[in-house]
């Protein structure tokens, strides 16, 4: 096989590596936030900032914000879509979209979240982790008024 073709086969499977780590993420956290598996998900040193959603550094960190998130949220499911993965040797960046139906504890209320997050991997011993996650928000809406109407809701603490 060439050098060639040996690099882009790399390159492919290092992409499709990313897209299983990101898979698994969403999978932990439409797990009711499953913390020690969200935690797993990052490096050691990694950073968790979603923005407005809150904030968190290193996998201690990550996953103690973790711990108490299903107190917030009582349901969630992430569609993770459209990723655009960059390789360059054992660091990657990555975008996706999210599309997020949820429900806050506070009232038991309904939401929509739009975002876009953006992120940095690390390999570290042959594994893609996520070596910084930050989450563009894009829309916060009540179910029954959605974003047309309310774009950017309270959020809870």
């Amino acid at each position: 096989m060439s050098s060639e073709l040996e690099a882009n086969v790399r390159r492919l499977v290092d992409i499709e590596d990313i897209k299983i780590l990101k898979r698994t993420y969403a999978k932990h956290c439409d797990d009711n936030y499953d913390p020690d598996g969200i935690a797993s998900c990052f490096t050691e040193d990694g950073v968790w900032d979603g923005g407005p959603l809150g904030y968190a550094e290193e996998r201690s960190g990550i996953r103690e914000f973790f711990a108490n998130t299903p107190n917030l949220v009582v349901f969630a499911v992430h569609y993770t879509t459209n990723p655009i993965i960059e390789i360059d040797g054992d660091s990657a960046k990555g975008t996706w979209y999210l599309w997020q139906p949820m429900v806050v504890a506070t009232g038991d209320q309904a939401m929509w979240l739009s975002a876009h997050y953006n992120e940095i991997y690390k390999r570290i011993d042959g594994k893609w982790l996520i070596e910084r996650l930050a989450i563009d928000v894009k829309c916060f809406s009540p179910y029954e008024a959605g974003f047309g109407q309310v774009r950017f809701a309270e959020i809870p603490e």
